[in-house]
């Protein structure tokens, strides 16, 4: 059984339509396949995710380390389990009308039937995609090797394409984010994961528009990359990619905003921070 469908208000009449996972999964797959970038911004709740919705993206990841920094976790530790991560997920693509897909850290186990397990508890979860990367959460041992690298996503890929809706299923090459600066292996997995049916590719932490550019133009499937200070949308849809992540970015803004509003109210005295605050009864009015 999976996840259900949304009635949704349309123009400017009211008029009601059904948005189903089928709907969502083709509109998402849509995206893909344009050929202009697109922004894919990373709420870490509900609250979050309508937010985002109503300024107009047109798809949402979630967040494993918005999600864990909200729990009061640690993120990349296997702090937070699958379900966990699978309800919070589910919270989001209930709460909007946009296609949503998730970060599912490695999937959860290291065996490839711990893959799949982790996208089929996707897909009924109402999610229309998902990432599954290929970081051991080892630290002494942090990229999977090769050949079992390959065999997880394969795993997952045939899982993805034996949903009765689309499921756009994301591989993800790790070497950046815990300290094998290795381009050469990097896109050498990302090229193993697009042979073995991964819909979209994604190595977070790549950092220069260089080798944004090598990625790009060694592989043939869509490309995510993570957002940088360094980079822009326009520049980075020249370089070849076509999604742009944020990871837990905006997460982290919030919460800076969050510890620099109450170490002002601990050092001070003074409530001058809450000028900034969205009034009540806007925000009461953006959750509606």
């Amino acid at each position: 059984m999976f996840g259900p469908g949304y009635w949704a208000t349309i123009g400017p009449g009211l008029e009601l339509m059904f948005i189903s996972q089928l709907d969502k999964g083709l509109a998402f797959r849509a995206l893909h396949a344009g050929t202009d970038a697109f922004v894919i911004p990373n709420p870490w709740d509900a609250g979050t995710a309508k937010l985002l919705a109503a300024l107009g993206f047109r798809a949402l990841a979630t967040t494993s380390a918005g999600l864990a920094f909200s729990l009061g976790r640690q993120d990349g530790g296997g702090l937070v389990s699958r379900a966990e991560t699978i309800a919070n997920a589910a919270s989001i693509a209930a709460a909007v009308e946009l296609p949503v897909a998730a970060d599912l850290e490695n999937g959860f186990g290291d065996d490839p039937s711990e893959v799949v397990e982790t996208i089929l508890a996707a897909a009924g979860a109402g999610l229309v995609g998902g990432s599954i990367e290929d970081a051991t959460g080892n630290p002494l041992h942090p990229i999977y090797d090769f050949g079992l690298a390959v065999e997880r996503v394969a795993a997952a890929a045939e899982a993805a394409h034996g949903l009765p809706f689309p499921f756009t299923f994301t591989a993800r090459a790790e070497n950046y984010l815990h300290g094998r600066p290795d381009l050469e292996d990097t896109i050498r997995r990302l090229q193993a994961f697009e042979r073995v049916g991964a819909d979209v590719l994604f190595a977070p932490g790549l950092p220069d528009l260089n080798c944004v550019r090598l990625v790009c133009a060694a592989v043939s499937k869509p490309l995510n990359v993570l957002a940088g200070a360094a980079f822009t949308v326009a520049e980075l849809q020249v370089a070849g990619v076509r999604r742009i992540s944020l990871g837990s970015g905006l997460s982290r803004i919030a919460l800076a905003a969050f510890v620099r509003a109450a170490e002002d109210i601990a050092g001070t005295g003074a409530f001058d921070c809450l000028r900034s605050a969205t009034p009540y009864g806007e925000m009461n009015r953006r959750m509606g």
